[in-house]
């Protein structure tokens, strides 16, 4: 960076070295009409009895020379602001954020948008890299090089640099107000390119759903409409800038109009000398003039980046809610015993979605989780590997608060089977393997013996080296379930949390998915939320949920012998409970 702004201000500073004015005055002095030769920038005359060709040669010469140096300082500038702000800055802050997203809670992610996040890595990083080329180091280059005029042309005449300046404070009450401007209006434009990406993605992921109902028309207006909104809010921001800029260029010529004037009647009054006075001081105010219509084009990139590092710093200031306690307890390999202590859970303040949870599991115990949609189930395990922390009462491992361990540790003692297991674009060796990447071939393979996911797999061309589409879409449902329980088998986890794996397939492949999930239960402490009896009569007790609280608990014969919600469940399945 100081590299790069030495390079910067030393070829500003040789843009200021005038030497036309010079050779006008020279041959002025020939020609009789200048009583002496002129000085040069750096105060050395020309010899008086010099030729004037050798002089105007070496003039020209000089000319040429400063040129080609300030044409290597450009070079050296562009090459290394691009190594600072392309391959490091916008490089490492993208890092930054991927890195920090990756330790935000789920709590994060449930207020913003996938659309919103996939901008701010994007084009919002790209904003910042904007600051620091478009604003920061070019208004540093501005701020010293005005300074370097304004020290040359008042050397020149003080009066005349006073005069042809007037208009220079105006200059920046127009840029302060446009400013102001056109601020709310680039904040406008980062909530309708989220807008924007956030339809895109929807409408990619559901492309199925889209084409079997035949709503591509919808979708495609739906899409215009939303590119329409970014486009009309950018032609706002255009306008406003294509006002400003021209009002700038208007003040700069008002200098010219002073400088013709004021300047043209002090050299006929032998104030000012033509060539190193006159001329050199129109180089200079030209010069003036063009970096202060840099500051349009810094002012609307300062808007432009403030709105997109604003949101970029929001995730990075964004506190850690789930993190291991600076005196976090080690949790090598877990028993397995697990205890919810009064637990009651809410995402907003004021709507529990959990109240009041209390019963216990013994090492390797199955449990079964049932309820209505919204019961709170998949709350519930969520609880355990600290997804969210509950607002009251405690989640103990082995007689520990689970916010009191490593939670790395914490989550490495959980498998995790979900109801729509997310797969990689990648092999299907390493998507089993994803939660353990020094897996062998043959620990990957063990994994998925157990969750009856080897014999589908070696039918495969490539075998585990198959090479899976996005989200596994190349995969049936219980292959890609499959794959998912033996990637949760792989850890060899004490404790197994399965959310409703069985809901989406149908009755055969539930059988083999069952039949997978009874070997991968052996020896551990299980969840599993289930609405069939096929899964729910081979736990240990059931959790039925009702709004929210344990409605009823207790092994499959106890429950069906109840009158409450279980019994209602096994009669709507076809079990015949005798009265």
């Amino acid at each position: 960076k100081i590299l790069a702004l030495q390079a910067a201000l030393l070829g500003t500073a040789l843009g200021a070295v005038q030497l036309g004015g010079v050779g006008i005055d020279v041959v002025r002095f020939h020609i009789g009409a200048a009583a002496d030769l002129p000085e040069f920038p750096f105060g050395q005359r020309l010899p008086a009895d010099g030729r004037p060709l050798s002089q105007m040669l070496l003039i020209a010469g000089m000319i040429l020379a400063l040129a080609v140096l300030r044409g290597v300082l450009n070079y050296a500038y562009t090459l290394e602001s691009s190594r600072l702000v392309f391959a490091r800055i916008a490089v490492d802050l993208r890092a930054a954020v991927y890195d920090k997203l990756q330790r935000l809670s789920f709590r994060f992610f449930d207020a913003n948008s996938s659309g919103s996040l996939i901008s701010r890595v994007t084009s919002d990083v790209g904003a910042v890299r904007t600051f620091v080329d478009g604003v920061l180091i070019q208004f540093v280059i501005l701020l010293l090089s005005l300074v370097c005029y304004l020290a040359f042309m008042t050397r020149i005449h003080v009066g005349l640099t006073l005069a042809c300046l007037a208009t220079t404070p105006v200059m920046w009450v127009v840029t302060v107000i446009f400013s102001r401007l056109v601020r709310p209006q680039y904040d406008r434009n980062r909530e309708l390119m989220d807008h924007l990406v956030l339809t895109l993605t929807e409408n990619l992921q559901a492309a199925p759903v889209v084409k079997g109902f035949g709503r591509e028309p919808e979708e495609i207006a739906k899409f215009r409409a939303a590119n329409r909104a970014v486009q009309d809010q950018q032609h706002n921001i255009f306008w406003r800038v294509s006002v400003f800029s021209p009002v700038l260029q208007l003040l700069a010529l008002v200098n010219l109009v002073v400088l013709l004037g004021y300047g043209g009647w002090l050299v006929a009054h032998d104030q000012l000398s033509l060539g190193t006075g006159l001329v050199v001081f129109a180089g200079l105010l030209q010069q003036f003039s063009s970096q202060v219509s840099n500051l349009s084009g810094i002012a609307n990139s300062v808007q432009q980046s403030l709105s997109g590092a604003r949101r970029v710093f929001e995730i990075l200031d964004t506190p850690i809610e789930i993190h291991s306690p600076p005196d976090a307890e080690r949790l090598p390999r877990a028993r397995g015993e697990v205890r919810f202590a009064r637990v009651s859970f809410e995402y907003s303040s004021g709507s529990p979605v959990l109240r009041e949870i209390d019963f216990a599991v013994r090492p390797g115990q199955r449990v079964a989780i049932l309820g209505a949609t919204g019961a709170g189930k998949s709350s519930l395990l969520s609880l355990i590997p600290r997804f969210y922390d509950p607002v009251q009462g405690r989640v103990l491992i082995d007689g520990v608060d689970v916010r009191r361990l490593h939670l790395d540790d914490l989550r490495r003692n959980i498998g995790l089977v979900f109801q729509e297991s997310f797969l990689f674009s990648n092999t299907i060796a390493a998507n089993i393997a994803f939660g353990h990447p020094a897996a062998t071939r043959e620990q990957i393979r063990q994994a998925a013996r157990i969750a009856a996911a080897d014999e589908f797999i070696e039918q495969l061309p490539e075998g585990y080296d198959t090479l899976l589409g996005e989200y596994g879409l190349n995969l049936s449902g219980g292959q890609r379930q499959r794959l998912a329980i033996a990637r949760a088998i792989l850890l060899d986890p004490p404790i197994l949390l399965l959310d409703d794996p069985a809901a989406s397939i149908d009755p055969h492949t539930e059988q083999e998915i069952l039949a997978a999930l009874r070997q991968a239960m052996e020896g551990r402490t299980t969840f599993i939320v289930a609405h069939r009896l096929s899964t729910l009569r081979h736990a240990d007790f059931v959790v039925v949920l009702e709004n929210g609280h344990v409605a009823e608990i207790g092994s499959h014969q106890e429950l069906l012998a109840r009158r409450g919600h279980y019994r209602d469940v096994a009669e709507s399945q076809g079990v015949k409970v005798e009265a």
